[in-house]
């Protein structure tokens, strides 16, 4: 951390041994009910509320026969989209997977990589079935998540073990969704794999987020958990799993929830995402995340792409904006970090971050295709910065990091869809409750690495703050205009004690530590150190 970044920050150590918090595994309030859909255009009609529908993940039925025919007709831009997957190494029908019976993300033993390069094999094979028909990339999807269902048995690691769960757990749900009643594709086992081995620990993030503040983490920790969540929920046929990940999307204390990663509205429409002052590999990480939420709730006839008047749109807009090379406007924003009891601190943030700006994501165009082609809203920015990255790729074909594998993507193929006529374009319903659009936010955040992607090591938050880099790089952003609300300084302290606290600023503990003389060894305080290409 800078000179001008250690200003910022006030630290406290009360002690050095930690224990690593115990992780619980029941259902938090499924409170807050979803709203339901009376329709979804160009989808299937929602389910009532007690059923769900199959496939319902990121693509429905109607999506894949939508697929299948534009691609069978040689109709653009899908070819383009389709020849990314095929073109892809991991869409094809030779892939054997190498299931672990152990995966561990951060740490001595990191294998994660193993892992999630079959993920994705997995999705990319089933997709590509789904359009071509041709067996034996069903075949090849079905074998990897049988044979990873079968040899499974813990998810392990730092702080990092969290993101895999979350990251790799709302994936691999929506390989195994595709493939649902495919001949010899062992679901029951899979969805055990699922309640067992992911659920409870993107519950306990969710719950306890590893003994921490709950402000601790950034935005796109917690969404990586509330995606996994979804989809086991909806996989599962599990409608209390569904309710959780939708009440916490919407108004968790957590920053994950929308009106906390989306802290401010400022005049005009743009929603701030807290998270652009960090650094814009995150900042996309997350609003790609977010949208993929997003997606899985409207197949099963919830919509939170509308909730909150088109929140999510707005924090789009502005990170889409901001990537464009355009300024923005940023109300200070201040994060504390640290765990109750252990240490804290905080830094200022005072403009959006020049790091990582213009990175390239496969998550626009499920954003463009929703709000202009289904709903017909006019998302200016978003269509911009979708027309500069298409055609989506998907895993690997946006660095062999583990940031390179955080989204699903291919996009184009999957999302593209005619323009609805104004007369079925579906309408959000209304609010059933007096929300403001400018909701204020915890008014502190997590320091995790300023890195790429959520594949990276997840605490290295040195040179992101005010004063240390945050804001400088291309393109500063203009003076920022008066909000209509401001964050609070409200913290939410977690009960417990985390072993290995991600995004805490790495640089400024370990000074800290020095200076009072402790030693970072065995049992005490673990800070991991952000590796080449990972980090959230």
């Amino acid at each position: 951390m800078s000179q001008a970044g250690q200003k910022n920050s006030a630290w406290t150590i009360s002690r050095r041994t930690v224990l690593r918090a115990a992780g619980a595994v029941g259902v938090v309030g499924a409170g807050a009910g979803a709203t339901v859909l009376g329709a979804a255009t160009n989808s299937a009609a929602a389910p009532a509320a007690s059923a769900f529908a199959h496939p319902g993940l990121l693509h429905t039925q109607a999506d894949f026969d939508r697929m299948a025919a534009k691609v069978k007709a040689g109709a653009e831009p899908y070819m383009e989209g389709f020849n990314k997957l095929v073109r892809n190494g991991r869409a094809q029908s030779s892939w054997r997977a190498r299931p672990l019976e152990r995966v561990v993300r951060g740490g001595d033993g990191d294998n994660v990589a193993q892992f999630y390069l079959d993920v994705h094999a997995a999705y990319q094979n089933a997709l590509r079935w789904k359009v071509t028909g041709d067996t034996a990339h069903a075949d090849t999807a079905r074998d990897i998540l049988n044979t990873w269902s079968e040899t499974l048995t813990a998810l392990d690691g730092n702080a990092d073990r969290f993101l895999a769960a979350g990251i790799h757990g709302y994936q691999f749900a929506n390989a195994a969704e595709i493939m649902r009643g495919y001949e010899g594709f062992d679901l029951a086992r899979f969805q055990k794999m699922m309640l067992t081995i992911f659920y409870p620990m993107n519950n306990s993030f969710l719950t306890n987020h590893n003994g921490a503040f709950i402000t601790n983490y950034w935005p796109n920790w917690d969404l990586v958990n509330i995606a996994s969540v979804l989809a086991i929920g909806i996989l599962c046929d599990d409608r209390a799993k569904v309710d959780q990940a939708v009440t916490y999307f919407k108004t968790g204390e957590g920053n994950g929830s929308l009106k906390n990663a989306i802290s401010v509205i400022h005049p005009g429409g743009l929603g701030q995402w807290i998270e652009a002052g960090r650094d814009q590999g995150h900042a996309l990480l997350g609003i790609g995340i977010a949208a993929t939420i997003c997606e899985m709730a409207w197949n099963q006839g919830i919509d939170l792409y509308g909730y909150d008047d088109n929140r999510f749109l707005k924090g789009a807009e502005y990170v889409a904006k901001w990537n464009l090379g355009e300024s923005v406007p940023y109300s200070p924003y201040v994060y504390r970090k640290g765990a109750p009891g252990i240490w804290s601190g905080t830094d200022t943030f005072t403009e959006a971050s020049g790091a990582g700006r213009g990175q390239v994501r496969p998550i626009w165009e499920g954003i463009h295709n929703h709000y202009v082609k289904r709903r017909g809203l006019a998302a200016p920015y978003v269509t911009a910065i979708n027309a500069q990255v298409r055609p989506e790729g998907g895993g690997g074909d946006y660095g062999t990091g583990g940031g390179g594998f955080d989204h699903l993507g291919f996009g184009t193929l999957a999302f593209t869809r005619d323009a609805a006529p104004a007369a079925t374009r579906t309408e959000p319903p209304r609010r059933a409750e007096s929300e403001p659009t400018a909701a204020a936010a915890p008014g502190v955040a997590a320091g995790a690495g300023a890195g790429a992607g959520a594949g990276e090591s997840a605490a290295s938050g040195a040179g992101t703050a005010s004063g240390s880099g945050s804001g400088s790089g291309t393109g500063a952003s203009a003076a920022p205009t008066a909000p209509t609300a401001s964050p609070d300084s409200g913290v939410k302290p977690q009960g417990g004690a985390g072993q290995d606290l991600a995004a805490t600023g790495s640089t400024g503990i370990a000074a800290a530590l020095v200076t009072a003389g402790a030693a970072l060894t065995g049992g005490f305080l673990l800070i991991s150190r952000r590796r080449a290409g990972r980090g959230a």
